[in-house]
């Protein structure tokens, strides 16, 4: 599962390292929760959360459609 996600995050990193940030997957739990961090630019933009609900876990549900939710680690 984590190969999975891993190569969905590498479908969305362009459009994320075109703003000056990136995303690195922490962790894939066996009950479908995704956990990664959001880097550069993205850590500390105001809209982080809406990139992270909207963008990311969007991408990863329509993708995969076991994982439940993805959350954002510091």
């Amino acid at each position: 599962m984590k190969d999975k996600v891993e190569k969905v995050l590498n479908e969305i990193r362009p459009a994320l390292q075109a703003d000056g940030g990136n995303v690195e997957l922490v962790d894939v739990s066996d009950d479908g929760v995704v956990k990664v961090r959001l880097q550069g630019a993205c850590g500390c933009c105001p809209m982080s959360q809406m990139t992270l609900k909207m963008g990311i876990e969007k991408k990863l549900k329509q993708a995969i459609p076991s994982i439940k939710k993805v959350e954002s680690v510091q």
